[in-house]
């Protein structure tokens, strides 16, 4: 099926409609907007309802008759939202049990602790937020700037050494990588593949008639998993490579 016939248009977040948990441009709402009212459009990342709603929903100023077309899924699909009679609704959420949070907790500081990891002396927000159905260790704070997690990320990752005690701790869990300084524990196949299966069964939509676009689909990005699927992919570098493909859908030049 070709990229014009799609019925679905399934986008990452982070990295692909804005920067790293930055502010949606105007641009690109702009650009949004026209695809809404042509295609529906799906969004999925690994940020709660609530970083969803800070950086996307908010910005997203536009006709409300568009936002029937549009549908939201935080935390790699484990919640979904939709627009329903003058406000978003929720229409589910999966979350982790009291004591699966604990143990992850537990398993956190263990890795911390054997690594002698010293955490970095400027936090911007939580270094570990609860988003529910997952929990997420960001090295700098939930609510750090782009250039300094890019720093972080090429002089100081110490993601895999972490990552490697977690997951020995927890192999009843899906351990990853998110964005640049994030790691996201959640319950065995909670990933982009399972994101995709959950959009397709809930919107009624064959993924072959879907189209995935995704800054993260290389060996080892958090949404290379989406490929498993069979989903069709497409690679973008940032949200600017995003707004070239939108027009490509929209046969715009």
């Amino acid at each position: 099926m070709q990229l014009l016939e799609k019925s679905l248009i399934v986008f990452d977040l982070d990295g692909t409609l804005t920067e790293s948990k930055a502010p949606l441009k105007p641009d690109m709402a702009r650009a949004l907007a026209a695809l809404l009212a042509h295609k529906k459009v799906a969004i999925i990342g690994g940020g709660s309802y609530k970083q969803f709603k800070n950086q996307f929903v908010g910005h997203f100023k536009r006709p409300p008759a568009l936002f029937e077309n549009l549908f939201l899924f935080p935390t790699t699909s484990t919640s979904f939202y939709r627009y329903r009679r003058g406000g978003w609704k929720k229409v589910y959420r999966k979350v982790l049990s009291v004591a699966e949070k604990k143990k992850i907790m537990r398993a956190f500081a263990a890795a911390f602790t054997a690594t002698g990891y010293i955490p970095p002396k400027k936090l911007w927000g939580k270094a570990i937020e609860d988003r529910g159905s997952q929990i997420t260790f960001s090295a700098l704070g939930q609510k750090a700037p782009v250039k300094a997690k890019a720093a972080w990320n090429k002089k100081s990752d110490v993601r895999p050494a972490l990552m490697k005690i977690i997951q020995k701790a927890l192999p009843q869990f899906e351990v990853r990588r998110g964005g640049l300084t994030s790691i996201d524990v959640t319950q065995k196949g909670i990933d982009k593949a399972y994101g995709v299966r959950q959009i397709e069964k809930v919107l009624k939509i064959s993924i072959r008639e879907m189209v995935f676009i995704g800054d993260a689909l290389y060996p080892g990005g958090n949404d290379a998993a989406a490929k498993k699927t069979g989903v069709q992919t497409m690679a973008v570098k940032g949200p600017r490579d995003t707004i070239a493909i939108i027009k490509k859908i929209l046969n715009v030049r």
